[in-house]
């Protein structure tokens, strides 16, 4: 699965090499996106069981999108 594979290869280089309050995670709850930082989206999905990573829009750090559902076919 491409789409799981860069989301995760994305949140691995926040989390070990970068500053992971510096990335924003786009996700859909109930219809409706919300964004939230990376740190606390890790929370809130409980590491993926409450919040599956295809419920993830976009991810972004400052102002590039890193990962975006619409780039993926």
């Amino acid at each position: 699965m491409v789409r799981k594979g860069l989301i995760t290869e994305i949140f691995s280089k926040a989390l070990y090499s970068d500053n992971p309050k510096s990335y924003l995670v786009g996700y859909i709850d109930r219809r409706i996106t919300k964004e939230t930082t990376l740190e606390e989206f890790l929370k809130l999905s409980e590491n993926f069981e409450l919040i599956p990573a295809t419920r993830i829009v976009y991810i972004k750090k400052e102002n590039n999108i890193l990962y975006s559902k619409s780039k993926i076919p």
